[in-house]
């Protein structure tokens, strides 16, 4: 039987629509900024290390107290000379103010190979024509995972109900990730997930997109922890169709997922996630997936 919707009626018409009555799309929201190196095992045993940026609530600056933490994972800039250039999101950025002002301590890791974290970049899915999207999905989940170790060990975060979020590239890491063992993880959230995209600057194009939706599948058979999918209908990496494919052979195989497709008013959807503004549209779904979490609300 295919899972039922997570998502509130409510939190799903005001998403739909873009708009949110006029409000802030969330409050000011102060944060304390720290630069960390968290370390991870590469698969032949040498140890490298990723840089983050770790954004704290106001909360944190209390003896004692403990706050949920959400790992944001990024995507991929679409030229590889690029990656040596990436940075960690800023504290200031869409997401981040998003979930600071709900009292989330916030952790934006480089994986291996990206910015200033060390190690090659072993996420690579090869070449367009016979790409290995599960592969490079648990490499990235590699990453994930130690990323999700460090933060949830921190003095001023809890050891669990962490929430992880990933963009593009990064989204596709959070469902690889779904489908390894993670105690630590209340909420699995992909936005705009996939590999593959604009294959030969195609905009709406795929390098194989069966072995994407066969992927999903598989990453499906072994993932239980019910996820929180959105792709914006104008998204021209994953377009409607092909973000519905990967979502019914991950749903089909086992997985538990809610997947919406809001529209988005900007040119390109892809960028919905980090686009000012865009929390308007996502933030209520994810903050309808996440109380529907924490009241252990069946899909």
């Amino acid at each position: 039987m295919r899972p039922t919707r997570l998502l509130t009626l409510a939190a799903v018409l005001l998403a739909l629509t873009g708009c949110g009555g006029g409000a802030p799309a969330h409050p000011a929201q102060a944060a304390d900024e720290e630069m960390r190196w968290i370390p991870v095992a590469a698969d032949d045993g040498r140890s490298e290390r990723m840089l983050a940026r770790i954004c704290r609530p106001p909360a944190t600056w209390q003896a004692g107290v403990r706050v949920p933490v959400a790992i944001i994972n990024h995507g991929s800039p679409a030229e590889p000379y690029d990656r040596a250039s990436m940075v960690p999101a800023a504290c200031g950025s869409e997401p981040a103010r998003w979930f600071l002002a709900r009292g989330y301590a916030v952790v934006f890791p480089l994986r291996r190979g990206f910015g200033a974290s060390s190690g090659e970049v072993a996420e690579s899915s090869g070449p367009c024509d016979s790409p290995d999207y599960i592969r490079a999905g648990l490499e990235s989940a590699r990453d994930v995972a130690a990323a999700v170790r460090y933060a949830t060990a921190l003095p001023y975060t809890r050891p669990d109900g962490a929430v992880v979020v990933g963009q593009s590239l990064g989204g596709w890491a959070t469902v690889a990730f779904a489908a390894e063992p993670h105690p630590p993880v209340a909420g699995l959230i992909s936005m705009a997930g996939g590999r593959g995209g604009h294959a030969y600057a195609d905009a709406g194009g795929n390098c194989r997109p069966d072995l994407l939706v066969a992927a999903a599948a598989a990453f499906g058979r072994t993932a239980r922890t019910p996820m929180l999918w959105i792709y914006a209908d104008n998204d021209s990496f994953f377009p409607p169709s092909l973000a519905r494919a990967m979502y019914d052979a991950f749903t089909e195989a086992g997985g538990r997922a809610a997947l919406a497709q809001p529209s988005f008013p900007g040119p390109d959807g892809h960028a919905l996630f980090y686009a000012q503004g865009g929390s308007r549209v996502w933030g209520p779904l994810v903050a309808a997936y996440l109380a529907d979490m924490r009241r252990g609300a069946p899909l």
